[in-house]
């Protein structure tokens, strides 16, 4: 028998659900999320840094992200990164931290949101879908190469489904 494909489609469909969760994090919704950064990349001494790894973001309220660099030196460099990303969030600079205000929701932002949300969750369950589709094709060919039984076929085909 062969649990080893089973296996590996439950590992992906995992990681397909990890990936779901990180880019609903990162949904600018109205209230502080230090996740809303993970993607933001910092020229940095010329290589592309991620933010998170040279300052540290601190939620002082509900409103509002703060960010403090470690090397005061890549304060610019942190605001024009925020100002390059497609946050939609203006950073407000005053030479020591770098402070994020996200803005109240509007009936239209939360049409967006709703959207966004929508959007990858329909890519979340197609990533799904691929994954248990390929398992089952390659249970097939096992089947037909005699690998497994018609029996073992289907109680695969059950565990695959279960794990949905």
């Amino acid at each position: 028998m062969n649990n080893e494909t089973i296996k590996k489609a439950q590992d992906n469909m995992g990681k397909s659900i990890k990936v779901y969760q990180k880019k609903l994090a990162s949904v600018r919704a109205g209230v502080a999320n230090a996740a809303l950064l993970d993607n933001v990349q910092v020229e940095y001494y010329g290589a592309p840094t991620p933010l998170t790894q040279m300052s540290s973001v601190t939620i002082p309220e509900p409103r509002v992200l703060l960010i403090t660099p470690y090397d005061q030196n890549s304060l610019d460099d942190i605001e024009h990164a925020l100002l390059a990303s497609n946050l939609g969030l203006t950073p407000a600079n005053d030479g020591k931290v770098i402070r994020l205000v996200i803005p109240q929701l509007t009936s239209e932002r939360r049409e967006e949101i709703a959207k966004e949300v929508g959007k990858y969750a329909e890519e979340a369950k197609i990533a799904v879908r691929n994954v248990r589709r390929e398992a089952m094709d390659s249970l097939k060919k096992e089947e037909k190469n005699g690998d497994i039984t018609e029996d073992e076929q289907r109680k695969f085909r059950k565990a695959s489904s279960k794990s949905n």
